[in-house]
Formats: structure tokens, sequence, C-alpha cells
């Protein structure tokens, strides 16, 4: 099969930053499924790996929509020819290929009413916004939120999820265009996160979410987050912070990374096909919709480089794909 492969760590214009070639097809296991890609998307986990992944060749991505080819010995959600969506396994093989193996636990049916580019948009921020406001910060109806990062992928969900659920949610975004986009999937409140949020900020929240940049933000969050409430991140910070400033408040801090119930094979694995059939319905009813901010058409490394290049500015708004 052919596949986008990179030799990692590398720059995303060095010369065997992504090369499409001939892979080996592999075999599914017991509770695998063998998934023919039709459509992927970009997060930034997969220009970070890029540059730091150790092996002389890997086929990188997450996020993809497709068709089921095989099924293992022991799968029950799925029969051949099933559409599908998914964020797929770090441990794995990506879905830069056209053919990826991926546990059914972790898949879910693709909602009918989008195209691939819409579908593809969706898997892996809509588990890590899920799993961040409900397996973690634990909200409910009535609660209030704050996500730091709005505009990006996992805001975008965010926002739809918290609103549908009754949730009060506000957001920071910086650019005009991504203020209006927050506004139009329904956060109540903009405020400027290239500003000073201690001043920018006048009340307090249940929780907050930090999506992105979380060492610009450390200081600040103790002034916008209710004594008691809860801070969730998932951006990885290059220097030491002082957890101490949370302990006045009793804040108590809360890391979400989707890939944790695959990485380890929970028990609870099993909870990411019933959030994906969730997030699938709500789609079809009109209740959230897809994120995606653009597309591009064909497997090339042409088109990757130039996906990874617009994440790596913090420029993109909403979620970007490339369809095979």
């Amino acid at each position: 099969m052919k596949a986008i492969t990179v030799k990692a760590p590398s720059n995303v214009d060095a010369e065997d930053t992504f090369i499409l070639e001939e892979v080996p097809k592999s075999i599914p296991e017991e509770k695998d499924l063998l998934v023919r890609v039709l459509a992927v998307s970009v997060n930034p986990v997969d220009t970070k790996v890029r540059k730091s992944f150790r092996e002389n060749r890997y086929i990188g991505g997450w996020d993809a929509v497709g068709l089921v080819e095989e099924v293992g010995s022991r799968v029950s959600f799925f029969r051949k020819g099933d559409k599908v969506y998914y964020a797929g396994d770090i441990t794995k093989q990506g879905s830069n290929a056209e053919y990826q193996i991926v546990d059914e636990r972790i898949v879910g049916k693709a909602p009918k009413n989008l195209s691939d580019a819409e579908i593809a948009a969706l898997p892996l921020t809509a588990l890590t916004a899920w799993e961040a406001i409900f397996d973690r910060l634990r909200l409910k109806k009535g609660q209030s939120l704050l996500v730091i990062g709005g505009a990006g992928g996992v805001g975008s969900i965010a926002i739809q999820l918290a609103k549908y659920f009754g949730i009060k949610v506000s957001v920071t975004a910086s650019r005009p265009e991504s203020r209006n986009w927050c506004l139009g999937l329904g956060a109540e409140n903009v405020f400027d996160h290239s500003k000073d949020l201690t001043k920018e900020i006048n009340e307090e929240f249940d929780a907050v979410f930090c999506t992105t940049n979380m060492e610009d933000y450390w200081n600040s969050f103790p002034s916008f987050i209710k004594p008691q409430g809860s801070i969730c991140l998932i951006d990885d910070p290059s220097n030491e912070l002082d957890i101490k400033i949370f302990k006045t408040k009793a804040i108590s801090i809360h890391w979400e990374l989707m890939f944790t119930r695959s990485l380890f094979q929970t028990e609870d694995m099993h909870r990411q096909h019933e959030i994906l059939t969730e997030v699938a319905k709500l789609v079809e009813d009109g209740k959230i919709k897809t994120t995606l901010g653009g597309s591009k058409k064909g497997m090339t490394p042409e088109n990757f480089r130039e996906v990874h290049k617009l994440i790596e500015s913090q420029k993109a708004i909403g979620k970007w794909t490339i369809v095979f």
C-alpha cells in the first residue's frame, strides 16, 4: 500500500519529510479493523510527533474516516463495508496511508450527513473535548467553563459540546476572524488572550480548559477560577511551573490525553466507541457541526507539508483535512 512516511525527527521543510512510498499492509488481529482510509486531518500532535519521534521511518496521522475492509475474529461492533471514523492509537502506525489497522473499541460509525473532509475533522478533537469536559472536569448543566484557545480544533468542538449540554461557555481568541468563529459556534463571551487576561477577565469560572500555550497563562489561571474549581491541560510545559499558586483556592489540576485509554488498554477503552457514536448522532441531529476550516485533495507530500506549516503557524481556524 502507499503511505506518507516521515524520517523523524524532522523539520517540515526537510527533504526526507513526507515521502510517498510503498509499505506492507498489516493484518487485523482479534479486535482490529482494517480500514481503507478516505480522508485524514492534521492536528498539532502530528507536528509535535514529527519533530520528536525516534524511528528511521514512521507513518503519521491520527484522525481518519474510511471503509472497513476486513475485521478481526472477535470484532462485534462493525462489519465489512461500514463507514467509520476514529482518532487512532499512538502505539500503532498512523492514518496517512491507504489502509490502517485500528482497534474497534476506539472507532465509531461515521455521521451520515457529512462529506469525508468534514468527518475527518471531528474524531480527535471531539474525543479530547468530551473527555476533558465530562471525564476530567466533570462539568454539569448550569456550571461555567472558560476555554483558552476557542478557535482551534479542540476549542471549536468544546464550545459546541458545552453549550449543548447546558454549560455556560466563554473563550479566548485574539483575531477578529477567530472571535467571530467562536461566537458563531455559541460562545457567550470572547476575551483577547493576546492581552493580560487578569485585566481582560473580570469573572470567575467553575473550570478552565486550556487547549494551548499553558505557560503563557499559568500565573493568570488562579485569578479567574472559582475557589475549589478546576483546570484541564493538554499541552506540555517546556519549563518548570509553580503548582503552589493553586493551593489557596484548592484548585484541582487535570490532564487530558486522548490516547491514554488505547495506550494502556484501560477497562473502559470502549468508552471512545460510545463517545464517537454519540457525537455522530449529535451531528446527524444538527446539534453540533463539523469544525472543518479547510481541506486539500490528494495524498501527496506537498499537501501534508503545506498543512503542517499552517498548523505550526498557529493561525489555523478549525481543522484542516486531506482527502485521498
